[in-house]
């Protein structure tokens, strides 16, 4: 029987590489050897998406890989996250985020991988795609409870939506209620500082430590 460092070596090669049918693999065998799902979570995956971030953002890596990589450990989260709950493991959610594309915007293909990686961080993800209007953030996030509205853009013209939403909030005093992150192309950290966003990840992986802020995590 394998050890544990043997199959941890092996399946954050097999996320890093964004192989989905080779961690689905590793992590059944994890699990079968009665390895402690929360180790293998805490102690690979996370650490091995901090990385594939890591080399993303030195442009080391590009966005197909770094979504093959969080597609693979979403699978692999898929296959442990019933065994943490049968072992009644006192991991707690990090929080709840409803994400989306802003109104006249239909690109998603970042704002997916932000989604994703949210969700193998232990987040819960509400993904309500895109050409979002302010309104629909809102409601969503009232009915879910979010803890964060997440927002994202590609377009320049679909910007001032985001600050829409924010005026919407200030009006409806629900602006200390929940936490407002933006990102995109043409998103940047002084834009959102100036329209009062609460925080601005510039990729996946700079959004995923900003919310972890914003939830004091």
């Amino acid at each position: 029987m394998k050890s544990f460092s043997e199959i941890a070596d092996a399946l954050g090669q097999a996320v890093a590489e964004g192989d989905e049918a080779q961690a689905t693999a590793l992590a059944k065998e994890a699990l079968a050897a009665e390895l402690d799902p929360q180790q293998i979570f805490s102690q690979v995956i996370t650490p091995t998406l901090g990385e594939v971030g890591r080399k993303f953002s030195c442009m080391e890596l590009f966005l197909p890989e770094m979504m093959l990589a969080a597609d693979a450990a979403k699978a692999v989260l898929g296959i442990l996250q019933p065994a943490i709950e049968a072992r009644k493991s006192n991991v707690t959610m990090a929080g709840r985020v409803v994400i989306g594309t802003v109104a006249g915007d239909v690109h998603d293909i970042g704002k997916n991988m932000v989604a994703s990686m949210l969700e193998v961080n232990g987040f819960a993800v509400v993904n309500l795609g895109s050409d979002v209007a302010p309104d629909a953030f809102l409601r969503a996030a009232r009915e879910r409870k979010a803890d964060i509205i997440a927002m994202s853009s590609l377009l320049t013209t679909s910007l001032p939506y985001m600050k829409d939403l924010l005026a919407v909030l200030q009006e409806s005093r629900e602006k200390e209620k929940f936490k407002v992150m933006v990102g995109g192309g043409p998103v940047t950290a002084e834009w959102a500082a100036q329209v009062g966003a609460d925080g601005y990840g510039k990729d996946a992986a700079e959004a995923v430590a900003v919310a972890r802020r914003l939830m004091g995590t």
